[in-house]
């Protein structure tokens, strides 16, 4: 069975056409300058979601990856396929756990079965979206490299 990615993504599009136009009048350079700036600002929002990303077992961090995206333009996209990704992300509102198999629910500790558990929610935790808008300062940054050879 082939694993989905991206079940949790965030896709960031660049104008590259009005930087790629500079970049030409200016260096006189082609294209493939200003694609390579984009995929090296993939890996950076790549790497930076990764370090935000909250660690418990390291699955959520280590799932975190970019690839291109395809059509006009030069893009990427970054995300994770690991299916609790949106909860840590977005957060979960407060809701009822009731039991999948069996009448009750117990664990370790508990004091006796107990046939449902009010949970309160759990906070957000962003990693993908504040990784996503420093896209402008990582490109802007491996522009600059670019130019600065």
């Amino acid at each position: 069975m082939a694993r989905r990615y991206f079940d949790t993504s965030a896709t960031a599009r660049i104008n590259t056409r009005a930087y790629e136009r500079g970049l030409r009048r200016v260096l006189g350079r082609m294209s493939a300058d200003v694609r390579r700036a984009v995929e090296r600002t993939g890996t950076d929002v790549q790497n930076e979601a990764r370090r935000v990303a909250p660690v418990d077992t390291g699955r959520l961090r280590s799932s975190i990856v970019a690839r291109p995206t395809r059509g006009r333009g030069a893009g990427y996209e970054v995300g994770t396929n690991v299916n609790y990704a949106a909860a840590v992300e977005y957060g979960t509102a407060p809701h009822v756990i009731v039991p999948k198999n069996g009448r009750a629910l117990y664990w370790p500790g508990a004091a006796h079965p107990v046939a449902k558990v009010n949970h309160p929610g759990t906070a957000a935790k962003p990693f993908l979206r504040p990784a996503v808008e420093a896209t402008e300062f990582f490109f802007r940054r491996n522009l600059e490299q670019i130019r600065g050879r």
